[in-house]
């Protein structure tokens, strides 16, 4: 992989009824180069314009005050729209969080998100571990990633913690070589490690002088060479 961007994100509601009088009230995106968080970041506490129920305060910690005077999810939708840019979404259980945050696109007067601009970790799961418990936790569980900054659903703590999840159900850090990153090097609630970016873009391809180097090293072996009858081939189609 060079260079896929995603974004890993997670919602909070008021409830699960997407389309009647539930709203979100926090969103937080998190974006990913090459199955690595990158540091960006898109989050925001949205005002739902309802009381929060109390079973859900205590999930989420979000009460009715707090988020009373927080921006209109319409405040914010070019916002968020212009973070995700074209890139895939990837959610746990991505149907509920698609639902949520298409309802409030619609209602803020924006176009919906398309479906298959979504990716589901639960269905990953599903897919690669059937019949075993596919929550975040227990993912979470099963990889050794550690759930210490999990004391309440969050949504930014979710996207870290589902990045590193979406990282193992895509391969596992063999992806990457099994770098794991130094404490330096992570700066999320989750520890998961951060890509840094490269001070100039990597080279590829050799450079003029070892083509050049190529060339008289071959020159000076006896007969006919593979290289030789290549080289004789693109001067042809060149010709």
């Amino acid at each position: 992989m060079i260079g896929v961007r995603e974004i890993v994100f997670d919602t909070e509601t008021t409830g699960f009824d997407a389309k009647g009088a539930d709203r979100i009230t926090e969103i937080g995106c998190l974006e990913i180069v090459d199955l690595l968080p990158t540091g960006r970041q898109f989050h925001c506490y949205l005002d739902p314009l309802r009381d929060v129920p109390e079973k859900v305060v205590q999930i989420t910690g979000l009460t009715t005050e707090f988020l009373r005077g927080k921006p209109l999810f319409k405040d914010k939708a070019d916002e968020f729209l212009e973070f995700v840019g074209d890139s895939i979404l990837i959610a746990h259980n991505a149907q509920f969080d698609m639902g949520f945050v298409n309802a409030e696109l619609i209602r803020a007067g924006r176009k919906p998100l398309p479906a298959n601009r979504f990716k589901d970790t639960l269905a990953m799961a599903h897919a690669k571990f059937p019949g075993s418990p596919a929550s975040l936790d227990a993912l979470c569980k099963r990889f050794g990633i550690s759930l210490s900054a999990r004391d309440k659903h969050g949504a930014i703590v979710d996207s870290e913690l589902l990045a590193a999840v979406y990282l193992e159900l895509s391969g596992g850090r063999a992806m990457n070589l099994g770098l794991d990153a130094t404490p330096a090097e992570t700066n999320n609630e989750s520890g998961f490690p951060i890509a840094r970016q490269r001070s100039a873009p990597l080279k590829i391809g050799p450079s003029e002088v070892e083509i050049a180097a190529h060339r008289k090293f071959i020159a000076s072996i006896k007969g006919d060479t593979v290289w030789e009858k290549v080289w004789a081939k693109q001067a042809r189609s060149r010709s």
